[in-house]
């Protein structure tokens, strides 16, 4: 991947021979090949990867060895007998080199610590943070640092900020939820008289200060920075902050006086936030409440849940309303809203997985995401009011190449809506809206998602369209977001009348990849300007998102792997969730979990893959596999090492159709439609009517003859059909036109 984001330059495997992933080359161009792309020759290796390599111990032929478990290192590495330390086969170790690869021999390297045993609790954790170099150990500094942090607020935490400790605010989030980092509360407000007088609700969304504890240039701040954000695996947290901030100092505990940045809103009926103010306060949250206790409370105000939160359910009707004013703005600003489903994973206490359950919203979960989301654009309109640079977080629409394929794939499906050339939100979810009864409404939504582009951190502000705001950023998550932190910063020094200095070229972060559509990303180490220091702060943070999420996506995927390896054999229904030119993702209906039926699993046929209607499409027989089409299928592989998932085709065309008629369309060669119920046995009709061809063959040459009932050989049946239509020189024509056509095809076919 070169420097200056041009195109990727392929790299043939005995250029590959004697570098790894990671490594940075200097590298010529030396061909192109028929679509253009360019293949490199390695010149020179500038820098190799200095980091210890995760993989399996082995011992083969009397050989050690380690295979890498990040398959994109490409080659195992040597061990010798004296560099193993204490590990024995099998187990999961840390390699670190002690000889490059070269053009004639593999690395060679030595253990520098032993994880332990592939099937213990907690391993697929601990191989994903190495793997994807997340950063899981506190500096020493940091650690001293967190140690002489306060238990509790003293007198001097106190000077300038607004006493909120009276106010009833409340924090809301899930049943297994550690560190508390918001807090809200609602009333209802009247302002003025006569025409001009405004009735809505007074919103408070309180954050908690962590930059209160954490500052500029200090070891909590530069680990917290290197970090980025918290890293989220089931039943473990790899964290931003350490835990004596995190579920200490800076969690809003009830009961308890925090330190946190306000956000004070007026809201009329319509949605609109009319008026809004940031400060630093003290506040006590009055009780801790999970999203089903909540929902519970707002469904039945009488209830048992009501009885034991009496005092509390006014707030919470109170916040339900200013809830509804929200939606209903949502929804006249035209914000896409997709339905998806969205899992969990639930463990057992070795850390393997009981069942994966769907993840259900609730009016909870939407009150809460409504609020953050004012707070989020009120913070957002603030800095650019004051003209300050910050981190924004910017979702931009479809590139002009995206939304061709969208456009081409919507009128494949015959839907009636489209895209115009400069796509508004409002289109996304008009379409949206009008799929969402469909059976392929999930396929449909994920288009509209892959459309759009990846949301990012950056300073140049250019709105969030997903949400439909002009300028959004994030404020309400300091403990486990560092934009969130710089967020705050700037708006405390804003307070101030000053202005938030970023240096960036103190802290030591990689070259930035470049993004689509953007120009060449600035070098840390050549960031003069402020704008650059935020730009390079904002490719950091977006980095290590990215790597936070693929690290949680492995590690998911592992479990599973494990968990399905008890079903190999069995057989369960489910759902084409993907079609690619190599086979079909399907997801499990009772599992929630997606597997890959191999196009070599489909027949014995040529399979085209029509990229615009999102379809495999068997040449021979007309046979379509397209999304959302119901499938009945059988494990039959689980690859651990590869984090994938096989499957078998057992039978299709489940009893589910879509607007257009049946999910998949069985077709004969000219097009026609074929009675059959399904795939499988369309196949079979084929495959005996080849044994009949070659019987007539057989039949034809004086061999053996075919069993009665068998069809006439094609080409003699050819030849028989033209000499009675014809006389004996034009049949002969004829006959030979006929039977040479005849003969291509039967050729073809064989």
């Amino acid at each position: 991947m070169p420097d200056d984001g041009q195109s990727d330059i392929y790299l043939s495997s005995q250029e590959m021979h004697p570098v790894m992933h990671g490594d940075r080359l200097r590298v010529r161009i030396v061909r192109y090949d028929k679509r253009g792309r360019p293949e490199g020759r390695v010149l020179e290796i500038l820098e190799r990867k200095k980091r210890p390599i995760i993989g399996r111990l082995l011992l083969e032929s009397g050989i050690w060895l380690v295979a890498p478990e990040d398959k994109r290192m490409g080659q195992d590495i040597l061990i010798p007998k004296n560099g193993i330390a204490n590990a024995t086969a099998g187990q999961v170790v840390a390699v670190e080199l002690t000889e490059p690869p070269s053009l004639y021999s593999q690395p060679v390297g030595r253990v520098v610590e032993v994880l332990g045993e592939i099937d213990d609790p907690g391993m697929e954790i601990e191989i994903a943070v190495r793997k994807y170099d997340v950063p899981h150990r506190f500096s020493a500094e940091t650690q001293a640092q967190a140690a002489k942090l306060p238990e509790r607020l003293r007198a001097i935490d106190l000077k300038q900020r607004i006493d909120l400790r009276d106010v009833p605010l409340l924090t809301i989030d899930g049943e297994d939820a550690r560190d508390f980092d918001d807090a809200v509360y609602c009333e209802p407000h009247k302002q003025g008289r006569g025409k001009t007088a405004f009735t809505g609700w007074r919103l408070l969304v309180a954050i908690a200060d962590v930059s209160h504890y954490v500052k500029p240039g200090e070891p909590l701040d530069l680990d917290a920075y290197e970090r980025a954000t918290s890293v989220y695996f089931p039943r473990r947290v790899i964290p931003m902050l350490p835990e004596k901030l995190s579920n200490g100092l800076c969690s809003l505990n009830p009961h308890e006086d925090r330190l946190s940045m306000v956000c004070d809103m007026l809201i009329d009926a319509e949605g609109e936030t009319r008026a809004y103010q940031f400060y630093p306060a003290v506040i006590c949250s009055h009780a801790r409440l999970t999203y089903n206790e909540v929902a519970a409370v707002l469904a039945n105000t009488h209830g048992p849940e009501a009885a034991k939160r009496r005092d509390l359910v006014p707030h919470l009707l109170h916040l339900h309303e200013v809830y509804r004013a929200l939606l209903d703005h949502r929804k006249r600003r035209g914000a896409v809203d997709f339905e998806t489903t969205e899992t969990q994973i639930v463990c057992d206490d070795n850390g393997r997985i009981e069942k994966i359950v769907p993840r259900t919203r609730n009016e909870a979960h939407r009150l809460i995401e409504e609020a953050m989301l004012a707070a989020n654009v009120c913070a957002a309109d603030f800095i650019e009011g004051g003209k300050h640079h910050a981190l924004f977080r910017v979702h931009e629409g479809p590139t002009p190449e995206k939304r061709t394929a969208l456009q081409a794939y919507l009128r494949a499906l015959g839907l009636g809506l489209g895209l115009s050339d400069d796509p508004k939100p409002g289109e996304y979810q008009a379409i949206a809206a009008a799929t969402k009864e469909r059976p392929d409404a999930t396929q449909i939504h994920s288009m509209l998602l892959r459309s759009m582009q990846q949301a990012i951190y950056t300073s140049a502000n250019a709105g969030h369209f997903g949400l439909a705001y002009p300028a959004y950023t994030h404020f309400t998550s300091p403990i486990r977001r560092y934009p969130d932190l710089l967020v705050h910063r700037v708006i405390k020094a804003m307070l101030g009348g000053k202005r938030y200095q970023l240096d960036a070229t103190k802290m030591q972060v990689p070259m930035p990849a470049k993004r689509p559509g953007r120009a060449k990303p600035i070098n840390p180490a050549e960031a003069s300007t402020e704008l650059e220091r935020w730009e390079v702060a904002g490719a950091h943070c977006s980095a290590n998102e990215r790597r936070a999420d693929e690290a949680s996506r492995d590690v998911e995927a592992w479990l599973k792997c494990r968990y399905m390896r008890e079903h190999l054999g069995e057989e369960f229904s489910g759902t084409v969730s993907a079609v690619t030119s190599f086979g079909l993702f399907v997801q499990l209906d009772a599992l929630y979990v997606e597997g890959l039926i191999h196009i070599t699993e489909l027949g014995g046929e040529y399979h085209r893959f029509d990229e615009v209607r999102q379809e495999l499409r068997g040449e021979r027989t007309g046979i379509r596999y397209a999304t959302g089409a119901r499938v009945r299928v059988q494990v039959s592989r689980v690859d651990l090492d590869g984090r994938k998932i096989d499957f078998r085709l057992i039978r299709d065309g489940l009893e589910q159709t879509d607007a257009r008629g049946p999910a998949r369309v069985h077709r004969d060669k000219t097009g026609q439609a074929v009675d059959s119920d399904s795939a499988v046995a369309a196949l079979d009709r084929v495959r005996r009517q080849d044994r009949e061809a070659k019987a007539g063959r057989k039949r034809a040459d004086g061999s053996k003859p075919a069993a009665a009932g068998a069809s006439e050989h094609p080409i003699k049946a050819a030849r028989t059909a033209a000499r009675k239509q014809g006389g004996k020189t034009a049949g002969k024509s004829a006959a030979q036109s006929v039977a040479k056509s005849a003969e291509s095809r039967s050729r073809k076919r064989r």
